[in-house]
């Protein structure tokens, strides 16, 4: 059974380092303007949006607009004529084009960010969405075949859901399932990835943990959610009113038969070391539910 009916790639793009960007917008800035100087052509001064967009890209509405008045002085002191304020139609164009671009772009990208985070994002508790960490996690998987590094998923469900929807309506559910979203997002290990795949059902993968490690991991955040005293709702609820059982599982290289990762694709894998967890989250909940279980 897979996670969901398709599996279509996504290509992840990592924003280079600010310094790098800085030098490069610097270095382009120079180059313009050394031709600008020598050649006073007008397509030589269209090469100055290059590193407006780029500023406006990588730095947003302040980095464009920097950008954009960077370019104006330098459009300024490469023809000289322009200093004693005598401006043709074209030059206020040129200008005017030059803040234009800034601002647009870094609104265009600003936009474009916020439509990838609703595309990837869970809106209730803020995780990511099942298609987001389908795809995260056949990367960690891929990563960990590659480095031989344990990768461990975990699988979360909320004790008696039902019945705190019945007794004080699905808003305090709701409410509750927000709740256990946020101590899962605070109690993320560097690395991990967490997502609602269901009502009340979250899932975590983690790479380089062992079963050990996710036994502990999986014991703070349920020890987290119990402990917790929500507000749910403008009601508040006691200690422990809140639960969750977690079943885990993990994909290891230590040379055991009992531990030998599972052939397959990368998704296949993934699948896989889904249902064991799923298994496990079973098992937790018949000890009597607020508990945790480790393949």
């Amino acid at each position: 059974m897979h996670l969901t009916t398709s599996h279509e790639r996504f290509t992840v793009s990592v924003p280079s380092s600010a310094l790098w960007t800085s030098g490069a917008i610097i270095g382009a800035f120079l180059l313009i303007f050394m031709l600008d100087r020598a050649t006073d052509s007008t397509p030589v001064q269209h090469l100055y949006y290059l590193p407006i967009i780029l500023a406006a890209r990588r730095f947003g509405t302040r980095g464009g607009a920097w950008a954009a008045v960077s370019a104006i002085v330098s459009y300024h002191v490469a023809n000289p004529h322009l200093l004693s304020w005598r401006y043709e139609e074209s030059d206020l164009v040129q200008m005017t084009l030059f803040l234009a671009v800034g601002l647009i772009t870094a609104k265009l990208t600003l936009d474009a960010n916020r439509l990838r985070a609703l595309a990837t994002t869970d809106d209730l508790t803020g995780l990511h969405n099942l298609r987001s960490f389908e795809t995260r996690l056949a990367t960690l998987v891929r990563v960990s075949h590659a480095t031989r590094a344990p990768l461990a998923l975990l699988v979360l469900d909320m004790d008696r859901l039902k019945s705190l929807n019945d007794e004080y309506g699905h808003l305090t559910g709701a409410e509750a399932v927000r709740t256990v979203g946020q101590i899962i997002g605070q109690r993320l290990p560097p690395g991990a990835v967490a997502c609602r795949y269901g009502g009340d059902e979250f899932v975590i993968a983690i790479p380089r943990c062992t079963p050990f490690l996710a036994h502990r991991i999986a014991d703070g955040v349920c020890r987290a959610v119990h402990d917790s005293a929500p507000v749910l709702a403008g009601r508040a609820f006691a200690i422990g009113s809140l639960s969750i059982s977690v079943g885990g599982a993990c994909l290891s290289f230590d040379g055991n038969a009992s531990s030998a990762p599972w052939p397959g694709r990368d998704v296949d894998v993934g699948e896989s070391l889904f249902r064991a967890a799923d298994a496990a989250l079973y098992r937790a909940k018949g000890r009597g539910r607020n508990q945790v279980c480790v393949a």
